[in-house]
């Protein structure tokens, strides 16, 4: 089939932030006396948007976080951020070659720091006002509406959307949304990368990409 659009996830297939992320969320848990781990932050909470990451955070400990977590969360995340953050390899490349066709990105994400990042990574020009975060939302990913919000704010019928995706929450989201998914491995979080595809086709991707150069020869093909 050919696409009319492609809405690309943001954490793991734009930003290689996950490792950063996580290790800042351990760091942040521990500080608050709840003992976490890198692998345990990057199991059981990678994908999801903040107030579900709350919830679940508040569930497996039996008490609410301290009112300022998030905000010195932030700050511990920026900093690791600032040591050495960029785009996932290949990213830039693949974006410099969709030429008119529509995009946008689709986030659990907060809005503030996607534009933060695309600004630093000299990108942001390749989807103006076509952000979308499901920060705020009650209901993130793995349910539909970031997508269907992404395909609708494109004027794109969600059917005929590529959708991008690194972690198997935000898989099912976009896959929920009636779209074609790829199953993305690229990023640094991802040691394993055949272990990580197989759990990606395991909720239903249709396509495994370990490069963007894979999902290139995909999208020359639907075009």
């Amino acid at each position: 089939m050919s696409f009319a659009a492609i809405i690309f996830d943001f954490d793991g297939v734009i930003a290689d932030s996950e490792v950063r992320a996580n290790l800042s969320l351990a760091e942040s848990l521990i500080a608050a006396g709840m003992p976490s781990t890198y692998d345990e932050c990057l199991r059981d909470y990678y994908g999801h948007n903040w107030q579900e990451t709350q919830r679940r955070i508040e569930a497996r400990f039996g008490r609410a976080l301290p009112a300022d977590f998030r905000e010195q969360h932030r700050e511990r995340a920026r900093g690791r951020f600032m040591e050495g953050f960029d785009a996932v390899p290949g990213a830039a490349d693949f974006l410099a070659t969709l030429g008119p066709l529509p995009r946008a990105i689709a986030s659990s994400s907060r809005a503030e720091y996607i534009g933060w990042a695309l600004g630093l990574f000299g990108l942001g020009h390749h989807f103006a006002e076509q952000v979308y975060s499901a920060d705020g939302w009650h209901r993130g990913k793995p349910y539909p509406d970031i997508y269907l919000a992404a395909a609708k704010g494109l004027g794109v019928d969600p059917a005929l959307c590529l959708a991008i995706e690194d972690s198997p929450t935000g898989a099912q989201a976009a896959l929920a949304a009636g779209m074609t998914v790829v199953g993305f491995c690229g990023a640094g979080h991802i040691v394993d990368r055949a272990a990580h595809g197989d759990m990606l086709r395991a909720v239903g991707v249709h396509h495994v990409a370990l490069t963007f150069g894979e999902i290139g020869a995909l999208t020359v093909v639907a075009r």
